[in-house]
């Protein structure tokens, strides 16, 4: 059986940009990887450093990393689906898209964003405009479409929605989508029968579009459309639930992100946060449940 692709979102830091992500990724016992460009929150960008990207493609593959899992995720400031912000969201991603070019990677993940008021048929004609005028039909780049929780006025909690933007966009082999595991299961998607969502994520969009999966457990019921994410194994989802969706063998060669909460040092500290993937990707690869998870992470980082 070909190796699990399991990794996390790691930091990405201009001291050593991609280099420092890839080492952070092996830290963690991963061979895929995450990571913002720069701050999700606003436009400030490092330049990309070539040598310090030339040195991360030769750790990744001293490691057998394939760098055609990786994956960047655009910021939350870009929001395709209102109109006040499309000029913003076009120059902006495509500059983000040139980024993950300078990097040497092809998928970067894009929330469809919220109409505001709009409406989602007018959201999705302006996600759609968007995604054509940002696409390069020469380029390496896929954008992989996430599927969204549906709080407030979120587009693209519904596999219809993602079909609607996919439908619309010319260049079809440069665009995707990115499952999230917190957000189908609160925008009410059961997935104890994983098999079940896949048919019908097939059914309406195609398994071929699927790109990438974030592993997260949510804090929230089924159907509660509110986008909180817990630990592996921790929240209503459940270890067994999503140890079979990440082992399911229809997707066997996506790789599979990490986005749970970081922990606190204490129960009463919210400053020294630490992140718990080293432990989670343990648990996810020996398939054994960690019910002393949060301890072990402070301990260890104590």
């Amino acid at each position: 059986m070909k190796e699990l692709i399991i990794g996390s979102h790691v930091s990405f830091k201009k001291d050593e940009q991609l280099l420092g992500s890839v080492k952070e990724a092996l830290s963690y016992g991963a061979n895929t990887l995450m990571l913002y460009t720069g701050a999700p929150q606003n436009t400030n960008r490092t330049e990309i450093n070539k040598d310090l990207t030339l040195e991360a493609h030769q750790l990744m593959k001293q490691n057998n990393i394939d760098t055609s899992t990786l994956v960047v995720h655009a910021p939350y400031i870009i929001n395709p689906a209102n109109t006040a912000n499309l000029d913003f969201a076009i120059s902006f991603l495509k500059q983000e898209i040139s980024r993950v070019e300078e990097l040497g990677l092809s998928k970067i993940v894009l929330h469809p964003g919220s109409h505001v008021g709009l409406g989602k048929e007018q959201a999705i004609v302006n996600i759609i405009r968007v995604l054509n005028e940002t696409i390069n039909p020469e380029g390496n780049v896929i954008i992989c479409i996430e599927t969204m929780a549906g709080k407030g006025t979120e587009v693209g909690s519904k596999f219809e929605e993602i079909k609607k933007i996919i439908d619309g966009i010319k260049v079809k082999d440069k665009i995707g989508v990115c499952l999230d595991t917190c957000h189908i299961n609160d925008a009410g998607y059961d997935i104890t029968d994983f098999d079940k969502v896949l048919d019908e994520f097939d059914k309406v969009i195609g398994l071929k579009y699927l790109k990438c999966l974030h592993i997260n457990d949510s804090k929230n019921a089924i159907g509660a459309h509110k986008d909180r994410h817990d630990n592996f194994g921790y929240g209503t989802l459940g270890f067994d639930n999503l140890i079979n969706i990440i082992y399911n063998p229809k997707i066997k060669d996506i790789p599979k992100i990490l986005e749970t909460p970081f922990v606190s040092i204490d129960d009463n500290s919210k400053e020294r946060m630490f992140p718990p993937y080293k432990f989670e990707i343990e648990m996810i690869k020996d398939k054994v449940f960690n019910d002393n998870l949060i301890e072990d992470i402070r301990t260890y980082y104590k």
